[in-house]
């Protein structure tokens, strides 16, 4: 596994210089960062994301700009910012004379107060790093410092004295099953229907859970913001929950109350079952009717308070990848490249499956993104016929890896820290320039209050399931709430259920918009949160299961790589 180092918050004002260089603004150097190219490259740029096919990472970000410098022996050096307006991600392509160009992919340790340009400084080329109105200069690959950080097996190599990471290629961690259905895939034939087999066979309702059959109701209430969802039955249940919460009675919860969970604020929990959803939620049309096992199966919600945390997203090493998902046929293709986009790689651009060290101490939860690219795309319905089968679309840092789609449900964190999930819309795309952080995962499940409009179309909605269509799973979800102006990013775990007992469910907890993350497993609808004791990372588990996830006990996407994406909440000052 991987080397994690701890991290070592720096100063830039105490940062050592690797060509000795130390001035203020005044100085032989200065820095005011990458801003965005002029307007005719802008929209040059700009032509070539709108194309069919874009065609390359670089094409599907209109908005970067580049510097360029060249050393004494002719070396050429260029500063890529990806983003300038989010100033995150970072590719420096050095090319001496006579070799093939080599590409290092930096990330901003501090996007928010540091400014990256290239410049030279008595004619070595460096990275000039300016922080109000101090800069300092770093030439890491004059004394081997770049070349030695991509040696090492580290997804975050620190460079410039931790202002700065190189993002190194890594593998991620993934569990036995993950590993036997990838392999599957990879070199079965077939391996596809093999794989949605075995899920048919053993892995339906595996994790249904049913925790009902306490006699006598608890008499406790819930978080008072949030209330209570909207249930005809409200019976005390205890729930095989990981976590620790205050208010219960010996750990039994009322269903659809909210508790605290113990040194853990501003997140609270919750557990039900959609049997026990009130007539009036039903009342609404939209959703299928739900069997007798979805009706008892457990429920359980995990609420944060956004107003205390934001928001972030990262990219697994292997998924959703890039290339095209086998789903779409017919005119829901092009022969124009590998992938939808035109491309099936990053290059230069790394995708290593972990939170930033800079995150580290900060780091509250993660869950599990979504679908992997060959689910994450149409095959029946009208969507497998155009825009290229509706590959999911997502971008992280600024940076867009496949394209944003209109219709498809949407969480995304705006370059403010505004939250939002929606059906995006061609108008959105004036959001491009502000957006640093962006998942679609197919339709609503809720939209405006109520289910969305495939919620009953097993093909239309793309739902999934096993391969007899059956949509009862192991399913993880997510919605936002808004209470009396105060934002609310909603998880939930249904140990059984189908898109319609999904929206019922987030329909009685008063969700203004619900969406699909991941099911089947529950590494792939893996939750935790993270508290600290005496200064150590406790990982606490929504369900017990899903420790399993974590690669010998250490947690996933925290403190080693893994292949699947992620969100995380960290805790805001």
């Amino acid at each position: 596994m991987p080397a994690v180092l701890p991290y070592r918050p720096v100063p830039l004002r105490a940062l050592c210089l690797s060509v000795g260089l130390l001035v203020s603004g005044m100085g032989g150097v200065a820095a005011q960062g990458i801003g965005l190219p002029d307007a005719d490259i802008l929209a040059a740029q700009q032509a070539q994301y709108d194309a069919a096919v874009p065609g390359s990472v670089f094409a599907l970000n209109p908005l970067r700009n580049s510097q360029t410098a060249t050393g004494a022996d002719g070396t050429n050096f260029r500063l890529t910012s990806v983003n300038p307006a989010v100033n995150s991600w970072f590719v420096v392509e050095i090319t001496a004379p006579g070799a093939r160009p080599r590409s290092y992919h930096l990330e901003n340790a501090d996007p928010a107060l540091t400014q990256i340009s290239l410049g030279t400084e008595g004619g070595v080329p460096a990275l000039l790093l300016d922080q109000d109105g101090l800069t300092t200069a770093c030439a890491p690959w004059e004394n081997g410092a770049l070349a030695a950080a991509a040696e090492t097996d580290l997804p975050f190599a620190p460079v410039c004295d931790w202002a700065l990471f190189l993002r190194n290629p890594v593998r991620g961690n993934r569990t036995t099953r993950e590993a036997v259905s990838q392999f599957l895939r990879d070199n079965v034939v077939f391996g596809d229907q093999i794989v949605n087999l075995i899920k048919g066979a053993f892995f339906e309702d595996a994790f249904m859970v049913s925790s009902e059959g306490l006699e006598t109701e608890a008499e406790i209430s819930g978080v008072d913001l949030l209330g209570t969802a909207l249930l005809s039955q409200t019976p005390a249940m205890r729930p095989a929950m990981g976590f620790d919460l205050d208010g219960t009675d010996g750990g039994a919860m009322t269903a659809g109350s909210w508790y605290e969970v113990t040194d853990a604020p501003g997140i609270y929990a919750s557990v039900m079952q959609p049997g026990m959803i009130a007539r009036e939620v039903f009342s609404v049309p939209g959703a299928n009717g739900l069997d007798g096992v979805e009706n008892r199966a457990d429920v359980y919600l995990v609420a944060f308070d956004m107003s205390r945390f934001d928001l972030g997203y990262e990219i697994g090493t292997d998924h959703p990848a890039l290339g095209w998902s086998p789903r779409p046929s017919g005119a829901g293709r092009h022969n124009q490249g590998p992938g939808p986009d035109g491309f099936d790689r990053p290059d230069p651009l790394v995708f290593n499956g972990m939170l930033s060290p800079v995150l580290y101490e900060t780091v509250a939860a993660t869950f599990t993104g979504g679908f992997k690219r060959e689910h994450g795309a149409w095959r029946f319905g009208d969507y497998a016929t155009f825009n290229w089968g509706h590959h999911y679309g997502f971008l992280t840092h600024g940076v867009t890896f496949s394209r944003l789609w209109p219709t498809l449900a949407t969480l995304y964190v705006l370059d403010d820290g505004t939250i939002g999930m929606r059906s995006w819309t061609e108008e959105d795309a004036a959001l491009s320039d502000r957006l640093v952080f962006a998942r679609q995962n197919g339709v609503p499940l809720i939209e405006n209050g109520v289910p969305g409009d495939r919620v009953t179309s097993w093909g239309g909605g793309n739902w999934s399931g096993s391969a007899e269509a059956n949509l009862r799973t192991l399913r993880a979800g997510a919605c936002l709430r808004s209470v009396e102006g105060r934002q609310f990013l909603i998880y939930a775990y249904f140990s059984a259920a189908t898109p319609s007992g999904m929206a019922r469910t987030f329909q009685a907890y008063q969700c203004d918009y619900a969406m699909l993350l991941d099911m089947n497993s529950q590494e792939l609808t893996y939750m935790a949160l993270y508290t600290r004791q005496s200064g150590d990372l406790e990982t606490r588990h929504l369900v017990r299961g899903m420790s399993e996830a974590d690669p010998g006990g250490v947690p996933r996407f925290i403190a080693a790589p893994d292949n699947r994406d992620f969100f995380y909440l960290v805790r805001r000052d």
